[in-house]
């Protein structure tokens, strides 16, 4: 049931991105005008690429970026949003099965998947930190809070221990080591 959910949402997010792309050369055959832009069928393809396009060529000319590249940016947010849907459908239906064989096994391997996912999420927080910290999220930002109150109780510690290396803050890199070295130990011992 799973793997047929699963190929029929690939198929669902090949058709989008097949329609994003057909209307993005509808829309570009009209900038160019190999298509009358005042003919009907010009009217028809704004009509129907407009509510889609609007938005995101607000945030292009915002970001000084031309407009016209909207159809092709509409693509690309397409495909990069049907890999993302496919892959977390993917992942919890994974989780789900982890779940259940967890339960089914006892409290022991239930104690296992806890723990496992909590050294897993820790590990991605920091991933999520430090990016984030690259293009300009302050730890201030109302969506970095939670990150920074997850984080920073381990974060803290290694920067009073560990000297800043140029202009480079290590502590991030040495506590997702130290992350993996526990959860490589501990896990074994369930």
């Amino acid at each position: 049931m799973t793997a047929d959910l699963l190929n029929l949402l690939r198929y669902l997010v090949f058709v989008a991105a097949v329609v994003a792309a057909a209307a993005a050369l509808a829309v570009m055959a009209v900038q160019t005008r190999r298509i009358n832009p005042f003919g009907p069928k010009a009217r028809l393809i704004r009509r129907l690429t407009d509510p889609l396009l609007k938005p995101i060529e607000r945030r292009l000319v915002r970001a000084g970026l031309n407009p016209q590249h909207a159809p092709w940016w509409l693509v690309g947010i397409t495909i990069f949003a049907g890999i993302l849907l496919l892959t977390l459908v993917e992942w919890a239906a994974i989780q789900a099965l982890v779940v259940r064989s967890a339960i089914r096994h006892g409290g022991r391997s239930v104690l296992y998947v806890v723990l496992d996912w909590t050294f897993g999420l820790l590990a991605l927080l920091l991933i999520v930190r430090v990016v984030a910290s690259w293009i300009g999220l302050s730890r201030y930002h109302a969506w970095m809070r939670p990150v920074v109150l997850a984080t920073e109780w381990l974060l803290a510690p290694l920067r009073r221990i560990l000297p800043p290396f140029a202009m480079l803050d290590l502590s991030p890199l040495v506590a997702w080591l130290l992350i993996q070295v526990v959860r490589a130990m501990v896990l074994p011992l369930l």
